[in-house]
């Protein structure tokens, strides 16, 4: 695998090459000072070979070229184990050079998902972070259980002004001045050595340094000795040196990045530097030996100096250097390479494999194998080098050598990388030595982390990204919090170029990484990694994360001064309401830290405190239609127009729009427009939420608003505003200040609130227009904490439409609206309108109308919703007192036929004479009666009319009351007939008191109508001890009621029985008439509501119970709370159309000596249907197997209803002392009476009707007589109309006779 073609490659290239110790002397040091530049800073340009191509034989026989080499110089005193802490410390400044240039990068816009997935990897992985994984690699450097770091060669260099340079070179490699490494026999001292005289041709001329030169070739050798004359400027204070090396320096001097890829063209282009920097001219001249004419590259001896015109410096210092590593560094490594292998081979088939060394010095057969596999390593051939890895592993694992064993896994791995063969084997190689490393303990920890870099390095070369990815996070963990942000953004960058990419442990990692980086002090790095995450989270609801983001980005770009921004990402935090208190608290502090530390106040489009729910915004205002309160407008349309059907005058065209029954109207060109009247508000409802647990303070919330005077801008557009809700911004001149208001044309309100935590509150903004125009509605301002402009444009499209065939309540939305010229305008109310009553509960209340306006209004109208609840008055009522008004001065008749035209809804006109004039007000009377228990709506429209109105000829105006009835007493009423006497009943009243506190007094019951007369029992004749009904006590009452007008009530006329009885003493002169109004309209509308629901076509009468509310200390007087309880449709239980009853004398005193005696009687039939009935009598004689006299003690022959009691015991007495001869004329099948008249009759009655059918009885002896025996049978005969909705044959029935009891006494 050819190094060059992955960064894997150039990075092993660059890290893993040979080392030359560099040993000089001060003065020579001194030299390179002049310049700038260190020795060794002067050399290491140039010790990067691209094109060496030098032949290499390694261990085989085969040679093979390489094509680029490089060599590492390094000084004597580095040459050393560095302590982690100093070398960290050293590469922070790394980090830290990065993090002074990442600024401009804040102060853009955050990067979006398609920016950073466009972008390349050498962008996500930046050279400064390849520069810190490099400096994190070389802290491990000189360590002692490697030896790729161990010197292959000795540089030593002495100045030509040094006393005696042949002995500085001999004690510079004295054993006092070598590294501690080699003294203690880690590293080999045997190596080889190269010598170098730096002449100053500013200290002398260079004759000294030749004559030094000769010295050293006799003594040390010609070919290892080496003259370089530097500094031949004429300036002799080198103020120009550092000018003149400085594009060394832009070119990777000190900089090893760019070291590993300066071309020839990238020295050419130095030179042109160096030309043009340099001030003073001064000759390059290249001599070998002593003849300078002799001179070659193959030389001993190089002159190097700098020419104005010469371009031949950098060619020249290359060329030493490649000479340097192609004929002495290079071959060297051969050697050592073929030598120790041919001592490897020997060694390990002899005395070496029985014995086991436990101390790893250089002469080791251990250290001897590892110096074979990282030279051969250095020199690429990767197959010799893995098989002495392999070789030591196995040793070190059987001698427990972790670290050793962990290093040469580490390398194996490396090697089966480059050669490119089983990705198993060098994964698990490399997993083998990272685990192997961490088990060893801190001294493994930092060599864990260089694998890690390795390993990692190793899957992006194969596209592994993923696992990659791992590898950072795992070597994070044991790595101080700012090496480990690093780690982790490049976990994060490795997450992105996953496929498909990772985004959210991208952003995850980048998260990690920038609270590591904020950890260390590093607080723009930890500004960008929040910031590249930015975009991961916004789309997502995960919303503590995006907190958390947000937060610490406002946060840290407040630390460094950029307060506009950091301003702009708190506010993404403050409406937090999922957070804790502790942290709103937090959130809100700093927001308002850094709004404060800006000076002034500035203005946020969409600012998220408090929250205006859009979708909760209404506007109300007003044109034809009024209303009494703002509750009015909740109703829905539907329902108002409902009401005002029969209210607002109908024309013979079909009208689309209400501006259409205007024909005159110069506002028909609007009329798709929402119009509203000059000097009237202009109402809109919003709701607002404090969405955290802390008050917050918001002030002058108001409409944003503009009116034009111009018709024709109903159509345009606001200009210059975006209403299609696009991103939040924060801008320091506020957007919105183009809309001032123009006291001249419209006032708007400014309404002052605190909100509560959690809380919500619905507000009403108002703007009055004062000139006609199109008024616009543009959005609403409000400012929080007395620090911040908030903005909210109203965004019509977001509204959600309504759903195809569903009918919404609210009015569509518009923001223009047409001013008209002010009109007149009525405000109503009902003065004591109750929220709360019983049910039943009768009030007389007061309906105030004041014309605010400064004309006058007629042609008053009024529709109610539901008359049960609510009648108009008349102008009698005016003036009257409660109750007295309503109490029976004389004998009245409901008159029904006005109220059923209306039943359906009360359309009430006023008198055509009133007219309310300008700031006059009207009061009418109007009842209120709570018919039935529930929650209940109440709906008022009012109809009138102006004068001098051109656009609107009339307006209504709209009430709506709620109202909660409370139950009171249920009443219910048991009818039955009586068995005595014909169209007469017992009524039993049930009276259950409902409510759990309150007490009524029963005040009064009313037949309906004056046909019926009620009165007390004759056994019941008061009811004193129930007139109070407690609370949950349930009390029952009988009464006896008669038809007046039946043909059998004979008492019809004598004036003893009334349809009203007092339940109360001392309440007989105080009955309140039911005939009369309000209570007989009242009632009018229960018998209507009440016949919907009754079941069977028959009902006999109504009933009205009047009460009183005993009240306590809390409650007003009895007598001003008034309830009537109305039940309708009545009938009688079991109740037949055709009713029979027997009529005759019920006590005879007779002669049974002289004759058998006859009784007359008459069967009387009644037809209350209301259709012709036929009836049919039959009478039959039984023979009864028992005596028919009553015995009164018999339990078994009394039966229910009302009968006289019989004398029967007087009967037997007379019987037995005078008659004792009739008894023996009996006989138990004879009958003792007889019918002696008709035995059946048939009998047609019309409706309504009565007969009477005579009959006749024989008695032949005293005693008391049932005649009960006989039969009767009816069919009810319908009329040919009603027989379409009935039965063709009409009900029949029929039944045996009623008992008639009849007691015959012998005379005396």
């Amino acid at each position: 695998m050819d190094p060059l073609r992955s960064y894997l490659g150039r990075l092993l290239l660059e890290e893993i090459t040979p080392v030359v110790m560099v040993l000089t002397t001060p003065l020579a040091e001194a030299a390179c000072k002049k310049s700038g530049l260190s020795f060794v800073d002067m050399l290491s340009p140039f010790s990067l070979f691209k094109k060496i191509d030098v032949p290499v034989r390694t261990a085989s026989e085969v040679p093979y070229r390489l094509q680029m080499f490089k060599i590492r110089m390094v000084y004597a005193s580095d040459v050393r184990k560095e302590d982690y802490e100093v070398a960290d410390e050293k590469i922070k400044p790394v980090v830290s050079e990065a993090d002074e240039k990442a600024l401009p990068d804040l102060l853009s816009g955050p990067p979006q998902l398609e920016d950073v997935l466009g972008k390349p990897e050498a962008e996500l992985c930046p050279l400064w972070i390849k520069k810190f994984n490099r400096e994190l690699m070389r802290t491990l450097s000189f360590s002692e259980h490697e030896t790729f770091d161990h010197p292959v060669a000795c540089l030593l260099v002495v100045s030509s002004m040094d006393k005696e340079p042949i002995s500085k070179f001999v004690d510079l490699f004295n054993t006092n001045q070598l590294p501690s490494l080699l003294n203690e026999g880690i590293m080999d001292p045997q190596i080889l050595k190269h010598y170098l005289v730096l002449h100053d041709q500013q200290e002398g001329p260079q004759d000294i340094a030749v004559n030094v030169l000769a010295e050293m070739r006799s003594t040390l050798g010609s070919n290892d000795c080496k003259l370089l004359c530097i500094n031949s400027s004429t300036e002799a204070d080198g103020s120009n040196a550092d000018n003149s090396w400085l594009p060394y320096k832009a070119l990777g001097l000190n900089n090893h990045e760019g070291t590993c890829f300066l071309s020839m063209d990238d020295l050419n282009e130095v030179l042109q530097h160096l030309v043009y920097i340099m001030c003073v001219p001064f000759p390059l001249r290249f001599a070998g030996g002593t003849n300078a004419k002799e001179g070659k590259l193959c030389c001993s001896v190089i002159f190097l100096a700098l020419d104005h015109y010469s371009s031949v410096l950098p060619l020249l210092i290359k060329d030493f250097m490649q000479d340097f590593a192609s004929n002495h560094i290079i071959p060297y490594m051969e050697q050592k390479i073929r030598v120790l292998n041919q001592q490897v081979a020997t060694t390990r088939k002899g005395f070496r494999n029985q014995i086991k060394n436990l101390w790893y010095t250089f002469t080791s057969i251990e250290s001897q194998i590892r110096v074979l596999g990282d030279f051969a390593f250095m020199l690429r051939d990767y197959e010799l080098a893995l098989s002495n890895y392999r070789l030591l592993a196995t040793d070190y694992k059987l001698d427990k050598a972790w670290k050793r064993f962990a290093g040469v896994q580490e390398m194996s791995g490396l090697c089966y990388s480059m050669l490119d063969q089983s990705r198993k084997d060098a994964e698990y190689c490399m997993e083998n030595a990272f685990s192997t490393y961490l088990r060893i303990g801190s001294s493994g920890q930092r060599s864990a982390t260089r694998c890690g870099l390795w390993w990692a390095e190793m899957l992006k070369t194969r596209g592994q990204y993923r696992e990659a990815s791992s590898v950072y996070f795992r070597i994070s963990n044991e790595e101080p919090s700012l090496h480990s942000a690093v780690l982790l953004e490049q976990a994060a960058s490795c997450y992105l170029l996953s496929s498909p990419p990772m985004l959210r442990k991208y952003g995850f990692h980048l998260i990690l990484a920038g609270n590591s980086y904020y950890m260390s002090d590093q607080k723009k790095h930890a500004v960008r990694t929040y910031r590249n995450a930015l975009f991961v989270y916004k789309q997502n609801p995960w919303s503590y994360i995006n907190d958390h983001v947000h937060f610490n980005v406002g946060r840290w770009y407040g630390v460094l001064g950029i307060l506009d921004v950091a301003i702009k990402h708190l506010l993404e935090v403050i409406a937090c309401s999922h957070q804790s208190l502790s942290t709103q608290n937090m959130f809100l502090n700093d927001f308002f830290h850094y709004v404060q530390s800006m000076g002034k106040k500035f203005d946020v489009h969409k600012l998220q405190l408090p929250v205006f729910n859009m979708s909760s915004l209404r506007v109300v205002h007003e044109d034809h239609r009024t209303y009494a309160s703002d509750a009015d407008v909740d109703v829905s349309e539907s329902t108002w127009q409902e009401l005002e059907e029969e209210l607002i005058p109908s024309s013979s065209v079909v009208r689309t729009n209400w501006l259409d029954t205007q024909p005159k109207s110069s506002l028909r060109k609007f009329k798709d427009s929402s119009v509203c009247v000059a000097g009237e508000a202009v109402k809109v409802n919003v709701e607002l939420k404090n969405p955290l647990q802390i008050p917050v303070d918001v002030s002058g919330i108001s409409l944003i608003c503009q009116l034009s005077t111009n018709l024709d801008a109903l159509s345009s557009d606001v200009s210059g505003l975006t209403l299609d809700g696009g991103k939040d911004q924060v801008n320091i001149e506020p957007s919105v200040s183009i809309f001032e208001t123009n006291a001249d044309n419209f006032i708007v309100s400014q309404l002052d609130i605190i909100l509560r935590g959690g809380e919500s509150k619905r507000v009403q903004l108002d703007v009055t227009p004062k000139v006609e125009g199109v008024l616009k509605l543009v959005g609403i301002r409000w400012t929080l904490s007395n620090s911040v402009v908030g903005y909210q444009y109203f965004e019509f499209d977001a509204q959600k439409k309504n759903k195809k065939g569903k009918k919404g309540r609210r009015r569509p939305f518009n923001n223009n609206l047409v001013v008209i010229k002010g009109l007149p305008k009525l405000s109503g109310s009902i003065e004591h309108m109750p929220t709360k009553a019983f049910a039943g509960d009768l009030q007389l209340l007061k309906l105030n109308l004041r014309n605010h306006s400064e004309f006058a209004v007629k042609g008053i109208k009024m529709k109610i919703s539901n008359p049960r609840f609510l009648i108009p008055g008349d102008s009698s009522d005016i003036g009257l007192e409660f109750s007295h008004c309503l109490k029976k001065q004389k004998q009245s008749v409901v008159s029904s036929k006005s109220m059923k035209e209306n039943f359906k809804g009360l359309l009430f006109v006023f008198p055509q004479d009133i007219e309310i004039q300008a700031g006059a007000t009207l009061s009418w009377p109007i009842w209120f009666h709570a018919a039935t228990p529930g929650n209940v709506s109440l709906y008022i429209s009012l109809y009138y009319e102006m004068e001098n109105s051109s656009d609107i000829k009339y307006r209504t105006l709209r009430m709506h009351y709620s109202v909660e009835v409370l139950p009171s007493l249920d009443i219910s009423f048991a009818i039955s007939m009586s068995s005595s006497r014909l169209q007469e009943y017992i009524v039993r009243m049930d009276v259950v008191n409902k409510t759990p506190s309150e007490s009524f007094v029963l005040h009064q019951l009313s037949c309906v109508g004056s046909k019926w007369a009620i009165s007390a029992l004759t056994s019941c004749s008061s009811i004193s001890s129930v007139e109070t009904v407690s609370a949950n006590q349930a009390v029952s009452c009988f009464f006896k009621i008669k038809d007046f007008e039946a043909d059998s009530c004979k008492e019809a006329g004598s004036g003893s029985y009334r349809s009203d009885i007092a339940l109360h003493p001392g309440t007989s002169g105080d009955v309140f008439d039911v005939a009369r109004a309000p209570l007989a309209d009242f009632h009018f509308q229960e018998r209507y509501r009440q016949g919907k629901l009754a079941k069977g076509p028959c009902s006999l009468l109504d009933f009205v119970l009047i009460s009183k509310a005993a009240g306590n200390s809390s409650k007003p007087s009895p007598d001003l709370q008034l309830l009537s309880h109305h039940t309708c449709h009545c009938s009688a239980r079991n109740q037949s159309p055709v009713w029979w009853l027997m009529e005759g004398p019920r006590t005879i005193t007779h002669d049974f000596s002289k004759s058998c005696c006859e009784v007359s009687i008459q069967l009387v039939i009644h037809n209350s249907a209301e259709h012709r009935s036929s009836v049919r009598v039959a009478t039959f004689d039984a023979m009864p197997e028992k005596s028919q006299t009553v015995h009164p003690h018999d339990s078994t022959s009394v039966q229910g209803g009302w009968y006289d009691v019989s004398l029967e015991n007087d009967i037997k007495t007379i019987s037995s002392a005078k008659s004792t001869h009739h008894e023996k004329q009996y006989s138990k099948s004879i009958s003792p009476y007889v019918w002696c008249s008709l035995s059946s009759a048939q009998i047609d009655l019309q409706p309504d009707s009565c007969s009477r059918v005579p009959l006749k009885v024989c008695i032949f002896a005293p005693g008391t007589y049932n005649f009960s025996n006989y039969e009767l049978q009816w069919k009810v005969h319908p009329s040919k109309r009603a027989q379409v909705n009935e039965d063709v044959n009409g009900p029949s029935g029929g039944g045996p006779g009623h008992p008639f009891y009849v007691t015959v006494l012998q005379s005396v």
